[in-house]
């Protein structure tokens, strides 16, 4: 992105509210590997973008990603933009793209961040389709989305509060330490062992970069991933990606209680 990602994500803001009618956002989402189907349960539809024609926005390069923006209307009333695809940092693009979902979502208005993926799971008892609570995280690609001397207080970068509201809706959600690498490859056993040792719970590619830009927009963060596989070294099988969208196909109609429920509470 050559301008200023705020601007930009400003007139990406500007775009949607202005092609969708829908002035103003309470909460965004953006829905990971395995998620899509959530969007369905969450309330009523009342527009619909295709992403890549939104300023600063391309269309998902990952199968099993959508590519859509919703507007989308919740049994309380209020209104919650749907982002079904996101940019991952491994696609070479820099932070900016990766994180402009976010800072979109922030101009557009909304106080909540709701951000969700498909990842790999370091505790035998997450069996795949186990969605967990990110607790905490752990950013492994050595970048940051934020620009110049900009401190920003992750203390508690994942909202204690929604996580309480979040086991309100199911009282059996677990919780833990997701690490993202870099990708497009998938972790090493030995970099998933490293991960453990380090405080990890859950490996994935993405998630962290978008938070601490959520952070630093004042937006509170609910962080949920699903377990699609057990991490290189945990299972006796090889990771492959259609695993991840089987698992995610699989476990759908409690995702899409799960969001819908949550959203419900906010």
């Amino acid at each position: 992105m050559s301008e200023d990602p705020k601007e930009l994500a400003g007139a990406a803001a500007e775009y949607a509210a202005s092609v969708l009618s829908v002035p103003t956002i309470d909460i965004a989402l953006v829905l990971g590997s395995g998620w899509s189907s959530g969007a369905d349960e969450l309330g009523e539809t009342i527009g619909e973008l295709e992403l890549g024609d939104v300023p600063g926005f391309s269309k998902p390069v990952v199968s099993g990603h959508g590519g859509r923006l919703l507007a989308i209307r919740t049994q309380t009333g209020k209104v919650a933009a749907v982002f079904t695809g996101r940019t991952h940092y491994y696609e070479g693009r820099g932070t900016d793209p990766v994180v402009h979902g976010v800072r979109t979502a922030a101009a557009w208005g909304a106080d909540t961040m709701v951000l969700t993926n498909g990842c790999g799971g370091l505790n035998p008892a997450w069996t795949p389709g186990t969605p967990v609570l990110i607790s905490d995280h752990i950013n492994l690609t050595g970048d940051s989305p934020l620009h110049g001397a900009t401190f920003v207080d992750l203390t508690e970068a994942y909202s204690k509060r929604l996580r309480d509201l979040a086991r309100t809706v199911d009282p059996d959600l677990p919780e833990g330490v997701y690490v993202q690498f870099r990708g497009p490859h998938y972790e090493t056993p030995a970099e998933v062992r490293m991960a453990g040792i380090i405080g990890g719970d859950l490996v994935g590619m993405s998630t962290t970069l978008e938070t601490i830009a959520a952070r630093e927009a004042g937006l509170e963060v609910l962080g949920i991933s699903l377990v699609t596989n057990a991490a290189a070294g945990m299972g006796a099988a090889d990771l492959d990606h259609s695993e991840v969208l089987e698992a995610g196909k699989a476990a759908g109609p409690r995702l899409a209680a799960l969001l819908a429920g949550i959203v419900n509470t906010l």
